[in-house]
């Protein structure tokens, strides 16, 4: 089920103007115009580019329907392109007009179902179809869009990334390539895209995902016009993600403890070691970001001279990571007798060689580590890795250009409820 409202109508190009049934004798078999099927409306129907057989509508000019006739009014009116793409539009209150609110593709077929009604109730009805012709000349870019991750299992907490090829700064166009990138779930979630900045977006729900969902992932941009210079470019392959058990992994710092749930059960109960006096561990909601073997780490790489007392330079084998500045769940045996009671790290959740094989077994990309209860800063929202969860979902919602907010220029996380496996 989509994740978000079905658009009704897209973007227009020709002036359709429909006129409806006046009498009851033509509305009704037997004069009777609620007894009767939905009569095919004789409409009168003009485009501003001809309809005959290869002539070609102006695919950046709006969609019209109008009711002609005093005594009737329109009821539904839909429009959807041979691949499935419905048009946004509106319907006056009145029923007299209906327009797209959104641009038609170039090059493209659309059907147009019109649903109408005359004064005693008697309903109408119209299929048309229409075809769209190149773009202006002056179109001369197509934007192009990339989904990460790649198809495959993934936890709870893995968002989608949708990256652009080029900028998009204004909030209208940022609507129209929003509108065309769609997010379905089974189970369906609600869910929002954010506009990280000017070229990437990333899509999450307002919790998490549910455990053993399937998620599909799929751009309807091609041929959109975007600005007089930018459309939209080729149709992307869909994506498609599917959900593990719900795995949340809450390290509570002050309690040298980290707990495993499964589907809101705890499961496992490790000691560990995390990031001491100057090194704190980062506070929030993580994601695992990947998970390898055995990892390289040196300690040049977070800053600390060679040579010097804290420097290292070491294989470290479990290893999940959580941050791209270096954060890992991971196997730590050199402070096994600190695992528990105090911590020593330089920022890493460290544990045991048997529980982190444990650990890393159990987890899969994009499943939940938590902290809790350390001094370290709050985790970044973006940039770091996947700090999104830590965003309150009313920002994340005004972070789409379809809202009616403003979003925020740099989001503030808000603070990780203590002890708690879920989001803000």
């Amino acid at each position: 089920m989509s994740l978000s409202p079905r658009p009704r109508t897209t973007v227009g190009c020709a002036l359709l103007v429909i006129a409806l049934c006046a009498g009851v004798t033509a509305c009704g078999a037997d004069g009777n115009p609620l007894s009767g099927r939905p009569y095919d409306a004789d409409p009168e129907i003009a485009f501003n580019a001809p309809t005959e057989t290869g002539k070609k509508a102006d695919p950046d000019k709006p969609l019209e329907v109008t009711a002609e006739d005093s005594d009737g009014r329109l009821t539904d009116v839909t429009a959807i392109d041979a691949t499935g793409r419905y048009v946004a539009g509106e319907l006056a209150a009145d029923g007299s007009r209906w327009h797209s609110t959104a641009p038609l593709a170039a090059d493209t077929r659309y059907t147009v179902r019109v649903s109408t009604e005359d004064d005693d109730g008697a309903p109408g009805r119209k299929v048309l179809s229409f075809e769209t012709g190149r773009p202006s000349a002056k179109a001369g870019k197509n934007l192009e869009v990339l989904f990460t991750p790649t198809s495959g299992l993934y936890g709870v907490g893995q968002p989608v990334v949708a990256q652009l090829s080029m900028p998009v700064k204004d909030k209208s166009q940022r609507a129209v390539v929003e509108s065309a990138l769609k997010v379905d779930s089974t189970p369906a979630v609600e869910g929002s895209w954010f506009w990280v900045n000017d070229k990437e977006l990333h899509y999450r729900p307002k919790d998490y995902w549910p455990a053993h969902a399937t998620i599909q992932v799929h751009s309807n941009l091609a041929g959109m016009r975007i600005n007089d210079k930018l459309r939209g470019g080729r149709a992307v392959a869909p994506l498609k993600l599917t959900t593990g058990d719900r795995i949340v992994a809450v390290t509570d710092v002050a309690a040298h403890q980290l707990t495993v749930y499964k589907n809101d059960r705890p499961i496992n109960r490790i000691p560990v070691t995390a990031g001491r006096p100057g090194f704190e561990t980062r506070n929030g909601v993580k994601v695992i970001l990947e998970k390898q073997h055995v990892v390289r780490m040196r300690g040049i790489t977070i800053g600390i001279e060679e040579g010097t007392s804290d420097s290292f330079d070491l294989p470290v084998y479990y290893a999940s990571r959580v941050t791209w500045s270096g954060e890992y769940v991971h196997a730590a045996p050199w402070s096994v007798d600190s695992q528990g009671s105090e911590n020593v790290s330089h920022g890493c959740v460290g544990m045991s060689n048997s529980n982190a094989q444990w650990f890393f077994n159990t987890v899969h990309v994009g499943d939940i580590v938590q902290v809790v209860n350390s001094n370290g800063h709050q985790m970044e929202p973006f940039g770091n890795g996947f700090g999104d969860w830590n965003v309150t979902w009313d920002k994340w919602r005004s972070g789409s250009a379809l809202s009616g907010g403003t979003a925020p220029k740099s989001p503030r996380p808000q603070d990780t409820a203590r002890l708690r496996p879920t989001p803000v």
